[in-house]
């Protein structure tokens, strides 16, 4: 396996740390943590407990050694009972002498290995004579046998005399502490990560045009500044747009006026020649006020609800008919999701009716998406836009006259009130070529989307 060179590691690290506020938080706390357990335990193995149980070993070794020495010194059994009976008496030795035998050829040690290096190099330094020592098989004792001429001299230790047997209870409260610790800044780092999450839901909810009524600022005072700044901006940004639609609907009524009364001065009048075409442009004049008010307006008051797509495609559909362009939908009966339906549907017939006004034939279809969210397509089989003027044809009040012939009725607002119901549902409108030749226009918004099963 290659190493990364060293100028890409930072990079590699980096792609592999946690993306989100919570674990980046929690990484914080628990980093340092565990690097802290880890030295103190490695501290204290290192410089206490070895050093302990090194010296335990050292003095078992000892008392070993000095019973060994008294047997030889009068190796009878009159003097091996009096010194079986004192060693067990003042130092918890048990000594036994199994005549005739020779000291075991296998080796038992221990996982680690540490007390039985620790043992070795003491009783190796105190003993002159060949020996072998077991600390596997008896949980609670260890086995030292040393080699005599008469057989073999046995040793039946307490495990405590050789190793520091405590060590797992300072493992264990330090584990405790460590658990506690991460504990408490887990629910600390928990509460404010979700004040921060309720704050990103409040703006997203306000940038679909919702509203969330019992939203108050929670967490650090920070988080709260925020919160507090974010409802002074949407509050300053809902005046904004309640002047905005107050006033285009007084411009409205305002406009209404007059051109009621034109209206009605035109059918009171005796026909002559510029009748018919002024008619027209009245037509016109009463469609520029509407596109100008649905674009101040978008709906966004309007609460979401589910409703069938098949019903809302139909709509649009029959709307680009009657503008003289054979239309086919491609909808499942039983798809429905939840959209706001008066902008919804101002949404697809702006962009039926623009696939209408540039092409003959308009085809609309509607699907679920596997990652969840619905894609609706609205296609024609007009000219077309250039991939360059994409971005332009979102703009409002943009014509594109030279690429898709003189807009026949309206002000270039279609595709920037269709852009701004998409978005206001948290999705997006997109432009590209269409099969049948001419523009294909994709809406893609998330949320739960249900597909009912046929019967």
């Amino acid at each position: 396996m290659r190493l990364l060179p060293a100028y890409l590691w930072p990079r590699f690290l980096k792609r592999r740390l946690p993306t989100s506020l919570w674990g980046r938080s929690l990484l914080i706390i628990v980093l340092p943590v565990l690097v802290m357990q880890m030295a103190v335990t490695w501290v204290f193995f290192d410089a206490h407990w070895q050093t302990v149980t090194a010296r335990l070993s050292e003095g078992l070794a000892g008392d070993i050694a000095w019973a060994v020495e008294s047997y030889e010194d009068d190796p009878s059994p009159a003097n091996l009972d009096k010194l079986a009976n004192r060693a067990e008496r003042s130092m918890s030795l048990s000594i036994v002498l199994q005549d005739g035998r020779t000291l075991p050829t296998e080796e038992r040690r221990g996982a680690i290995g540490v007390v039985d290096r620790v043992l070795d190099k003491a009783l190796d330094a105190r003993l002159d004579r060949p020996y072998w020592f077991d600390t596997t098989r008896y949980p609670a004792y260890v086995d030292i046998q040393v080699q005599e001429p008469q057989g073999v001299l046995r040793i039946i230790a307490p495990r405590e005399r050789a190793v520091a047997t405590q060590a797992h209870i300072f493992v264990l409260w330090l584990a405790v502490a460590t658990v506690l610790l991460m504990g408490v800044a887990i629910l600390f780092i928990r509460n404010q990560v979700r004040a921060i999450e309720r704050l990103a839901d409040a703006a997203e909810a306000f940038g679909r045009g919702e509203t969330v009524p019992r939203f108050k600022p929670h967490g650090a005072r920070e988080v709260r500044a925020a919160a507090v700044a974010f409802m002074a901006m949407r509050d300053r940004i809902q005046r904004h747009i309640d002047q905005r639609t107050a006033l285009l609907a007084s411009v409205s009524h305002d406009l209404r006026t007059p051109l009621t009364r034109l209206r009605l001065e035109l059918a009171l009048a005796p026909p002559f020649k510029r009748q018919s075409a002024m008619r027209g442009d009245l037509d016109e004049m009463e469609h520029m006020i509407d596109e100008y008010l649905d674009f101040a307006r978008g709906e966004a008051g309007e609460p979401p609800k589910p409703v069938p797509i098949s019903e809302l495609l139909k709509a649009a559909g029959e709307d680009a008919k009657r503008a003289g362009a054979e239309v086919e939908v491609v909808v499942a009966d039983g798809l429905t999701a939840s959209v706001r339906p008066l902008a919804f549907k101002r949404a697809l017939v702006n962009l039926a009716g623009n696939a209408a006004s540039h092409g003959e034939n308009v085809r609309l279809s509607a699907r679920a998406l596997a990652s969840g969210g619905l894609e609706i397509i609205v296609e024609d089989d007009g000219p077309g836009i250039p991939e360059a003027m994409y971005d332009e044809a979102f703009r409002p009040f943009s014509r594109l006259d030279d690429s898709r012939n003189q807009n026949r009725k309206g002000v270039g607002l279609g595709l920037a009130i269709a852009r701004d119901v998409a978005r206001g549902h948290g999705g997006d409108v997109t432009l590209d070529r269409s099969e049948l030749g001419g523009l294909k226009a994709t809406i893609r918004i998330p949320g739960a989307v249900t597909v009912a099963e046929s019967a």
